[in-house]
This record gives structure tokens, sequence and C-alpha cells, in this order.
């Protein structure tokens, strides 16, 4: 039995302003017609697998089952880290989780943030895989290289095993010029990042390697707490854990190590410009997504999320509008944009951590306008959806129903609105929002008072858990 466990951390800040820490670039769709999670999933169509484990962080949680939920694959099947301590510690988390239940299956550890583009070349090396780790050898995917890349770790093959190498060497991301003598070797792939072993035979080379790290993770598992499609480990004991790679704790260390090459069009799409290189591109070499017009303009890689966003005369350079942000950077500086998001970050800006618009277990809001005392949103409640019984003690709030029917408490009493009516909340009464009819309820939000942060919210009741 093969169980996909998918990585699904990290934030993927060379994608800013797209990927941003509540809507990092794996739950993006950047390429394709469903978002990156989901396409890691759907490429496994064909392989049979159990249901996946899907490995996130709590800020991400709601959004994570939402894509599940999309593609019918949620099935409390989401284990949350309370913090991140890399691949090592998480990937052990999915192990003991597949023991409890009684089986020991083939992990195949996934990034829910790589693009390959041909599956059925893909789906072949998971099957040789598979046949190694049968065989208890810890198999790693190598990417086969088509240039002298310096942005990836490389793994240097030994000797040939079956449709494999043992793996001689890991080694970390070159110079150019290392990079280039590993191209011409033949000897070396790329790093993925994905493997393939039975549940078992992880946690042995880990408690052999890294007993530490082992031993974390199982006393974190003690007491699992399983919440909606939620499971939760031990907040108080993941955070002694150490932080480590699976390399570096486990694979660099096992002498069961096995490289499978893969030629299979894969990236991991770590910035801009790979995202360019491996899009279709029109007669000039212009990536465009959205509503783009261009003059005289070559090699650009150009998204417009809500806008006309228009180029005259320029060339090699990536342009992404979103809401509330606009990059303008020259494609072979895209490396430098994760240097934006810190400078965002120390100057405590919005715009590293969240879009203008954000979305909640319930539907989402976007923030359309502001002043000094007040703010408006236009808020999406998801039909058969309910906001949190809430007060504020800083604003009061207007709403006006758009579209579809709203059903509000207001202290103790209820009502219905339908478009074009509203209602006022006052400072300090307890409310709460509710969409119970079949269609989405669309309504526009005027809050006014001395405080405006989502901050100054205090709940008492909440169907996900939040109070």
């Amino acid at each position: 039995m093969i169980l996909p466990v998918i990585l699904a951390g990290g934030v993927g800040s060379r994608l800013w302003p797209l990927s941003r820490d509540l809507m990092p670039k794996q739950f993006l769709q950047l390429d394709g017609e469903q978002t990156m999670l989901q396409e890691t999933l759907k490429r496994l169509s064909g392989v049979d697998t159990l249901k996946p484990l899907i490995i996130c962080n709590e800020e991400h949680r709601f959004i994570a089952a939402e894509q599940l939920r999309q593609i019918q694959m949620l099935d409390r099947n989401i284990i949350l880290e309370p913090v991140g301590r890399n691949t090592a510690p998480a990937i052990a988390l999915a192990a003991l989780t597949a023991l409890e239940k009684g089986v020991d299956p083939l992990l195949l550890v996934l990034a829910a943030d790589h693009i390959i583009g041909d599956i059925p070349s893909f789906q072949k090396a998971i099957t040789k895989a598979s046949t190694l780790a049968e065989a208890n050898q810890l198999t790693t995917f190598g990417i086969v290289p088509t240039a002298a890349e310096t942005g990836y770790g490389y793994i240097r093959r030994g000797t040939a095993i079956r449709d494999a190498y043992q793996v001689a060497e890991f080694v970390e991301k070159p110079d150019i010029e290392t990079a280039t003598d590993y191209l011409a070797s033949g000897e070396y792939y790329w790093n993925s990042g994905m493997f393939m072993f039975k549940a078992s035979v992880y946690l042995a080379e880990l408690k052999k390697h890294r007993p530490d790290i082992h031993e974390v993770c199982v006393q974190a598992m003690v007491g699992l707490n399983v919440d909606l499609d939620f499971m939760r480990i031990n907040d108080e004991v993941f955070q002694t854990c150490p932080s480590e790679s699976i390399d570096y704790a486990v694979m660099e260390k096992t002498s069961a190590a096995v490289v499978v090459p893969l030629e299979a069009k894969w990236s991991d799409v770590g910035a801009w410009s790979s995202l360019w290189s491996i899009s279709e591109k029109n007669a000039e070499g212009n990536v465009f997504k959205g509503d783009v017009i261009a003059v005289d303009s070559h090699n650009n890689y150009v998204f417009a999320e809500t806008c006309l966003v228009a180029t005259v005369g320029l060339n090699d350079a990536v342009v992404v509008q979103t809401k509330d942000a606009i990059l303008v950077a020259a494609k072979d500086h895209v490396q430098e944009v994760k240097s934006i998001v810190k400078e965002l970050k120390d100057a405590s800006r919005s715009e590293y951590r969240v879009h203008r618009e954000v979305y909640r277990p319930w539907g989402k809001y976007d923030s359309i306008d502001h002043g000094q005392r007040y703010q408006v949103k236009r808020i999406t409640v998801k039909p058969g959806e309910k906001l949190s019984i809430q007060m504020h003690h800083h604003r009061a709030e207007h709403w006006i129903v758009v579209t579809g029917t709203a059903k509000v408490t207001l202290g103790t009493d209820e009502k219905l609105l339908t478009e074009n009516q509203s209602i006022y909340i006052p400072v300090g009464v307890v409310h709460a929002l509710e969409n119970p009819g079949k269609i989405p309820l669309e309504l526009i939000e005027v809050q006014s008072g001395s405080y405006l942060g989502e901050d100054d919210i205090v709940r008492f009741a909440d169907r996900y858990g939040r109070n």
C-alpha cells in the first residue's frame, strides 16, 4: 500500500506578491486548472494509493481542508504542526500516524509546491521506487539535470541497483563552475526532495541516526487530538523538537539510500523565472496571465490579477499585479524578491502576510476601502456556513446584503435579511452571521470605530474551534 504524504508547509517568499504567509504558493493556482496542492494529488490518479496525509501548520488548516474537500479527499487526514521543524520530524509524524492505524505502508513523500509536466514518467518512477522501498531501501527521486543549476542541491550516484543507483553522496548547492562539471559528468541529479520508503524503516533509521528527533515525535503523538478534520499533536512537546531536514537527519547517514532517476519536466517553482521557463509562451517569448497588452516586449512574465497591465519596450522582466501590490523585477534578479518580503516584515506592513482578499473557513472577505476610523469589506459566506458568535469592544458595523439571505443574531433576537436590506451592529453587542440559503451570501460591511484590527474579536462560540 502506498500512502501519499504531502508536505504543505513553507511560505514561498520568492513568489511574492502572489505567495504570502497566510496564502503560500502551494495553495495557489499557478500552473494548471487547480491549486498546486490539488495538482500534486491529481497526478497520482491511476496509482493505487490510500487517502493522503497532509502536513501543514495551524494558520493554513482551513485552506488545506477546503482544497481537499473540493477534490473529495478530506477525511480527517490533516496533521497540524504547531511550529515548523523541517522535514525529518514532519515525516516522522506521518509514519507514526500510519503505524498507529495498524498498517506499515510505503510512504510516498511529496512537496505540495512542485510542478511535474510528464505525469506518465513520474508514475513509472513511483513503480520503480516502490519495488526498492518494499526491499527496505530508502528511495529518493533524482531529477536528471537539464542545466547547470546553482539553486538546487545535488545527488551523486553510486553503484547501479535494479532501476536505480546507490546514493554515493549528497552535495550542497554548487557554484556555476561546479554545477557545470556536475552536468558534464552525468553522475549527478538534482535533489528533488521526494522520497519513498516503508514507515517502519524510516522510523528505524531516524531512531538510529537522530534518536532525539525520534523520541520527541513519539512523545508528541501521545494523546493525539482529532478536531474536525485535523490531527493535533502535543504542542508543548513538539516545541522542543530539533529542526532538521530528512537529508541531514537520515539520508546522508543511512547505508540504505538509493536514487531513482526521474525525467518528468519537474520544477520546484522557486522563483518567477522558474514559472516563466515552464509556461507556454507566445511568439515573442512572453507568458501572460490575465488582462495584458504588450507592445515591443519580449521574454516577460506578466500576471494581472484585477486590472489591465500594459508594457511597452519591456524585455526579460517579471510584472505581477495583485489587488494591493505590484512587483516589477528583472527576470535575472527575481531570487532577490525575498529581500522585499523581509523589508515589508521588518516594517510591520501587512502585505508580506496577507492579501487584500482573505480566506476564512466560512468563506472570504475583501477589504475594499479603509480610512482612519472606517473600513469597508465585501464579505462572502458559503451556503450553510456561519461566522462565530462574537462581539467587538471598539467598532460598530453596518451590514448591507447584496445577494442571498443572511440570518443575523443580534443579542437575543434573530432576523432574516435579503437583498438590499441592512442592519446595524452596535459596539459591544453579541452577534453572529449565517447563510441559511443555497447560494453564496454576499454583503457589504462598513466598520467604524477607534480600532479596526482583526484581533478586536471576542468569540463566544465557533463551529471551527477558534474560540
